[in-house]
C-alpha cells in the first residue's frame, strides 16, 4: 500500500498555487537599462535581442513602460562618447548617466528606485574597472578615489542607490565615507559583493561598447568561479563596510552561492540574471528549440527559490507582463 501520495497536491492548478513554496512577483524585478551619449534614435544591441542603447528621451519612454507594469526599480548604465585612462566622464556632472538620472528623477520622483551602476569600465579607454599601473595591474587604492567621485556625482544627480561593481577591496567603505561626508547619508549602497570573472558577460560588453585592451581579462579582481566560501567572505566584508544590499553575479550558474549567502546574512540579497544567461534563452527560442517565455520564467523562479530577494534581469518587462496575466 502507498503510504504517501504527494501527487494529491498537484492535481489542479489552484492546488499547486495554494501550496507553492516560492512566489515570484513583479516586486522582485529590476530592469537593467543603457543610455548612450550622442545618438538620436535607440540602437538595438544585436547580441541582446529586445534590448537597446537608449537616448535620454527614449529612456524616459522605456521607464514609463516599467512604471506602468509596476516594476519597482531600474539599474542604469551609461555609454559615453569620450573615454580616457581614468574614466573621468563617469563623474562628470554633465555626463550621460548624471543627465539621465536627473531626467528620471524629475519625471518619476520616488515612483521608481533609481540604481546607478558605479564603475569606470564603460568610460575608460582600456576597458578595465580602475586605474591601470604601468605593469598592467589595476591599482586598487588609487581607484577608490575615482569611485568616491562617481558616487557623489550620482547622488547629486538623483540616484536613490549606488551600485559599485568594480570589485576593488575597500570600495564600499570608501563610497560610504564619501557619501556621508557630503551629506548623502540616505543614499543606499547595493554592492556587487560576489561578482565572478564569468564568461557570461559578452553581450553586456557589446551593450556598453567595452573591449579590454590587449585581450585582457578581470580575473585579478573579479572572483574565481571555483570559489564559494570566498563569496561569503566578500559579502560579509561589504556588509561590515556599510553595504545596505548585496548582489551575486551571475545568477544561474551560482545558485549554490546565492543559497549559501542567503543562509549567512539578513540584508536584502540581489542576483543578476546576466546578459549571457538572457542571450542563451533568446537564441534557443529563436531557433525553436525551447519555449523562451517559459524557460525565462523558470530561470527567474529558480533564482528566487535559491534565496534572492530581487532579480536584475533583461526579462523584467516581459516577466511582469506574464505575472500580471
Amino acid at each position: 500500500m502507498i503510504e504517501r501520495r504527494p501527487r494529491r497536491l498537484r492535481r489542479t492548478e489552484a492546488l499547486r498555487r495554494l501550496v507553492a513554496e516560492t512566489q515570484l512577483s513583479v516586486n522582485d524585478l529590476v530592469a537593467p537599462l543603457f543610455v548612450r551619449e550622442g545618438i538620436t534614435e535607440p540602437q538595438p544591441v544585436h547580441s541582446l535581442p529586445g534590448v537597446f542603447q537608449h537616448t535620454r528621451s527614449s529612456l524616459l519612454e522605456e521607464v514609463k513602460k516599467l512604471r506602468d507594469r509596476e516594476i519597482p526599480g531600474l539599474l542604469l548604465f551609461g555609454v559615453p562618447e569620450k573615454k580616457d585612462s581614468t574614466g573621468s566622464e563617469a563623474w562628470n556632472p554633465e555626463g550621460i548617466v548624471q543627465q539621465a538620472l536627473g531626467d528620471l528623477r524629475n519625471e518619476f520622483g520616488d515612483e521608481m528606485v533609481l540604481i546607478a551602476d558605479l564603475c569606470v569600465d564603460e568610460y575608460t579607454d582600456h576597458g578595465h574597472c580602475g586605474i591601470v599601473k604601468n605593469n598592467g595591474v589595476v591599482d586598487n587604492d588609487a581607484t577608490l578615489e575615482l569611485y568616491q567621485n562617481i558616487a557623489i556625482a550620482q547622488a547629486e544627480a538623483g540616484a536613490h542607490v549606488t551600485a559599485p561593481s568594480g570589485m576593488m577591496d575597500g570600495q564600499v567603505k570608501a563610497i560610504r565615507t564619501a557619501l556621508d561626508n557630503k551629506g548623502y547619508e540616505d543614499i543606499s549602497i547595493l554592492a556587487y559583493a560576489a561578482k565572478y570573472a564569468s564568461a557570461l558577460y559578452g553581450p553586456f560588453r557589446d551593450a556598453v561598447d567595452v573591449e579590454i585592451v590587449d585581450g585582457g581579462d578581470r580575473k585579478g579582481y573579479q572572483q574565481d568561479p571555483s570559489n564559494s566560501r570566498e563569496a561569503v567572505t566578500e559579502v560579509l566584508l561589504d556588509i561590515s563596510e556599510g553595504a545596505d544590499m548585496v548582489m551575486v553575479k551571475p545568477a544561474l550558474a551560482y545558485l549554490d552561492v546565492i543559497s549559501q549567502i542567503r543562509s549567512e546574512v539578513s540584508v536584502p540579497l540581489a542576483a543578476y540574471h546576466v546578459s549571457g544567461e538572457y542571450a542563451m534563452v533568446e537564441a534557443a527560442a529563436a531557433n525553436g528549440w525551447i519555449d523562451g517565455e517559459s524557460v525565462g520564467m523558470e530561470h527567474l523562479l529558480s533564482i528566487k527559490r535559491a534565496g534572492a530577494d530581487f532579480i536584475l534581469t533583461y526579462l523584467a518587462c516581459r516577466a511582469a507582463e506574464n505575472l500580471q496575466k
